[in-house]
């Protein structure tokens, strides 16, 4: 019976009518599609479109062709790595045969004996290694401990020097040759001169370190944070899509990237942006979300090894940006890098990003930082956020800030500088409403932008490469340190525009205290514990308030740093001139200096050490009292860590109305967009304002449980009160009204 045959022979006609064709490519055609695979791997739907019509083939063959030549050339290099990491593990594998053999024929020098057996050597070796490193560790923490207290931490004595304890009574012990009357009553006496009394101890206290995570630090990390091997995997590859991403930001110009009307600003066009880089959730469906993204470049006076070591280092990193970063901590290294070199390098941060007002919080948040060596004298510093679920930042902020690829890109130049192009990228979430005055600045991108972070930046090297330079201060009259002297005078302040910054915005735990309703401008205080080593304990009170300004910056900064007009707003000058007694230079800008004035009263001097400086990003003035022994001691070039100071002083920034105005938020304006009209419109009002941030330290106990009580909230507001109307009286009497009129 044929049913069977029939039957199979049917099958198989079928099954050789389905069986894959293959179609062999001519050799003119690999020819072509291997020299377009050299030069685009990955060829977009035009290039496949265009091969497609100039070989006959199908675009879908094109496709499949490209996708398996990548795969062959994959898998070419895996094996090409598979026999270099064999050939190496075999080579060390030789070298481990032949020292065990030499081992086992060792003779001890001594005696003449047999060695001791392979493994107690192997494990004496390794305590040999691990002591080693504990040495390294307790040489680098006691060098750090060292540049607070002011001497090697193996010679401290285990009680406090006397004269240390006795800071709360008088700086004037200092080199034995003070007077006996202590800056405390100095200040008492000239305040009951001149009014309200200040039951305050104004000029003593406590100077904030670097960062002030060492003195209030963060619940969560007080405790080391290990990581499994499954979440590090992850990480490293966040970071390294983050690389990627960030790489081609910093390296593609338009249409990605649109010049802003500021100078030297970038920024991102959102729109080519997603198309570039799709992501799965639409964030900008949110109306509380905005997108802040800005890339701005510089040239800074380091060499790129130098900028990648400070900024792995969270300590110098606040140094570099004590202005934008309140506090900055390591809390895992996740990769220390290649042996020798910072590439490679992979760190779990916690930051707190800042503007220099109580009324804007701090923007915190949990980042990766990678660092890559894009090629010889090229680095690639890039951040982004990574959520840490177990510990919530955002239960009780009014923001919600994530870091999208970010960083920097640092090049060398031959002439020992740098180019540094840096792109910063955020989605924020506002939690509630902007304050009106910082309203315009923060919504111009400029306040966390790139162009704020590159001038900072030049600022920060700018003043690095003048500390180092062996060339004394200008004569102006008066007493010119030596180079060494020199160097002591800008540590000393250094640490005082450091300490300053960071008492702008409370850390964890503690929080502004508003005295809203005693002015017609708002007061905020907060109450935190000092513990710097250097320093004896207490309870030391901030206060501060921000008021506006018809006036341009410069003009604004110009009054402050002007000795002539410091009687019209310094509560300590008791409304007499200032003398400068010494002038050091620490920049390019006549207004980046640092002064030792002296103030006179009627019945004695005092000193007062100040640090102005000014850049793209805006001008600072802080100042602080000190006694004459004080200064003798960074003058003559010794340590000056253990100084006491507790700055005050003032922060100038526009208030963003010419930035807004710029379009920095909208890069492709709608001209029939009633936002756009209005900016356009207020554009031509007149020249910007400024933004003025007073503050104010005093040390109100010694006693580490004082409170806040109310008679040190009513004498610290009125002792800003008395210098807000002073302020404004200079500027013909201009009200908190008009600053409401304006930036509404």
């Amino acid at each position: 019976m044929d049913y069977g045959g029939g039957s199979g022979g049917g099958s198989g006609g079928d099954s050789s009518d389905k069986k894959k064709r293959y179609h062999r490519h001519t050799s003119l055609q690999i020819q072509i599609l291997e020299s377009t695979f050299k030069e685009c791997p990955h060829p977009d739907e035009k290039t496949r479109m265009q091969l497609s019509r100039e070989l006959g083939l199908s675009p879908r063959q094109i496709k499949f062709w490209f996708q398996n030549r990548r795969t062959q050339m994959k898998a070419q290099h895996e094996r090409a790595d598979n026999c270099a990491l064999r050939a190496e593990n075999d080579k060390i594998r030789c070298e481990n045969i032949v020292i065990r053999e030499a081992l086992k024929n060792l003779v001890c020098p001594t005696c003449g004996g047999p060695p001791v057996g392979e493994e107690c050597y192997f494990d004496e070796q390794k305590l040999r290694f691990e002591n080693t490193q504990l040495k390294e560790e307790l040489d680098r923490v006691s060098s750090i401990a060292a540049k607070y207290i002011g001497r090697p931490m193996l010679q401290l004595p285990p009680v406090q020097p006397i004269h240390m304890s006795s800071l709360d009574l008088s700086m004037a012990s200092y080199g034995g040759g003070g007077s006996g009357t202590s800056n405390n009553q100095r200040m008492m006496m000239m305040m009951n001169s001149s009014g309200p009394s200040l039951d305050l101890d104004l000029l003593t206290g406590s100077a904030i370190g670097a960062s002030s995570s060492t003195i209030n630090p963060d619940p969560p990390f007080q405790n080391p944070v290990h990581h499994s091997d499954i979440d590090k995997s992850l990480m490293a590859e966040i970071a390294t899509n983050a690389m990627d991403e960030f790489i081609r930001l910093v390296q593609t110009n338009e249409p990605l990237w649109i010049k802003g009307r500021k100078e030297g600003m970038e920024i991102l066009n959102l729109d080519n942006y997603s198309r570039v880089f799709p992501r799965p959730n639409d964030t900008l469906k949110n109306a509380n979300v905005r997108i802040e993204a800005s890339r701005a470049s510089g040239v800074v006076m380091v060499n790129s090894l130098q900028l990648v070591d400070m900024f792995v280092d969270s300590i110098r990193f606040i140094e570099l940006f004590p202005s934008i970063v309140s506090r900055s901590r390591t809390i895992e290294v996740i990769s220390s890098g290649l042996l020798g070199s910072q590439s490679g390098t992979l760190q779990l941060m916690y930051e707190e990003l800042q503007v220099l007002s109580s009324l804007v919080p701090t923007r915190q948040m949990y980042v990766l930082r990678f660092v890559q060596q894009i090629e010889q004298g090229s680095w690639a510093v890039v951040n982004v956020s990574y959520d840490l679920p177990q510990y919530d930042l955002y239960a009780q902020s009014r923001y919600k800030a994530r870091r999208l690829p970010s960083g920097c890109l640092i090049q060398d130049m031959p002439n020992g500088c740098s180019k540094v192009t840096w792109v910063e990228h955020m989605e924020v979430e506002e939690m509630g409403p902007i304050d009106r005055l910082y309203r315009d600045f923060i919504h111009s991108g400029f306040a966390f932008g790139a162009k704020r972070w590159i001038a900072s930046l030049q600022r920060a090297c700018e003043r690095s490469a003048l500390m180092m330079s062996t060339s004394s201060s200008h004569d102006l009259g008066g007493v010119v340190p030596s180079a060494e002297g020199k160097r002591s005078m800008m540590k000393l302040a250094q640490r005082m525009v450091i300490n300053f910054c960071s008492s702008i915005n409370p850390s964890n735990g503690h929080q502004w205290t508003s005295l809203a309703g005693m002015n017609e401008f708002e007061v905020r205080a907060t109450l935190h514990k000092s513990t710097d080593p250097a320093q004896p304990n207490g309870m030391v009170l901030s206060a501060s308030t921000t008021i506006w300004l018809p006036t341009p910056p410069p003009n604004v900064f110009d009054f402050f740093r002007d000795g002539r007009t410091r009687p019209q707003w310094d509560v300590l000058s008791n409304q007499n001139p200032v003398q400068e007694v010494a002038h050091i230079s620490n920049g390019a800008h006549p207004g980046n200096c640092i002064s030792v004035l002296r103030a006179y009263t009627p019945s004695q001097d005092m000193l007062i050490l100040q640090e102005s400086c000014t850049d793209a990003s805006g001008s600072l003035v802080v100042y602080c009292p000190v006694d004459l022994p004080a200064i003798n001691i960074a003058m003559n070039g010794e340590d000056p860590s253990y100084i006491p100071i507790l700055p005050s002083g003032f922060i100038i920034t526009t208030d963003g109305h010419h930035e807004i105005t710029s379009q920095l938020t909208n890069p492709n304006p709608n001209p029939n967009d009633a936002s756009t009209s209005n900016n356009n419109n207020n554009d031509d009002q007149g020249p910007t304002g400024s933004l003025v941030t007073i503050v104010f330290q005093i040390q109100v106990s010694s006693l580490p449980s004082a409170k806040m009580s109310p008679e040190s909230l009513a004498t610290v507001n009125n002792l800003i009160t008395n210098t807000v109307h002073q302020i404004k009286a200079s500027f013909n009497g201009c009200s908190t009204t008009a600053a409401t009129t304006t930036t509404t």
